[in-house]
């Protein structure tokens, strides 16, 4: 990976050997492999068997996680934020394992629209949930940087399972709750 950022700064029309990049692809192939780790990552060591039994039937909702993905498109990153619900069946997941889940998929390349069905699914496999509903709110720099340069848009995307998608009531209340 080192050589082919080596080659990149070539083509651009860069000195390599100049003082501020002679490590520059060293680091950013270094970068690369923290952004992209979530290939590495596998779902039942990240979970690590923090699910536990409850009784709790009510909606459980983490706002605001914060993630950082890769566009498959262009590879710049894309920066956002996923809120995450789910009814319990059974059993609960560990708060912290949520955002881990989050973590996995985003550091993937990818498109916003999979990354939430890719999260979403996971959960509802992983705990056997009654439903699941995850919203990913995120500002492209493919779109900003370069293409059309909209600095101010935010793509939304959502994917709601089991209970979210099948009553409409659940699925008002869980978007009513993310406006608080």
């Amino acid at each position: 990976m080192e050589q082919s950022y080596l080659d990149i700064l070539k083509k651009i029309g860069e000195d390599p050997s100049r003082a501020g990049l002679i490590d520059t692809p060293k680091r950013a192939a270094k970068a690369m492999e923290f952004l992209m780790q979530g290939y590495a990552m596998d779902i039942d060591e990240v979970i690590n068997g923090a699910l536990f039994p409850s009784d709790t039937d009510e909606m459980v909702i983490v706002k605001s996680i914060e993630l950082y993905s890769m566009c498959e498109h262009h590879m710049l990153p894309f920066i956002g934020k996923c809120h995450v619900a789910y009814i319990p069946n059974g059993k609960v997941i560990g708060l912290s394992k949520i955002a881990r889940i989050v973590d996995v998929f985003a550091r993937r390349l990818q498109i916003q629209e999979n990354l939430t069905n890719e999260i979403a699914n996971c959960l509802i496999q992983q705990t056997g949930a009654a439903g699941v509903a995850v919203i990913i709110e995120a500002q492209h720099m493919c779109m900003m940087m370069r293409g059309v340069e909209k600095q101010n848009s935010v793509m939304t995307t959502s994917c709601m399972l089991g209970a979210f998608r099948n009553s409409q009531n659940t699925r008002s209340e869980f978007l009513s709750l993310l406006k608080n």
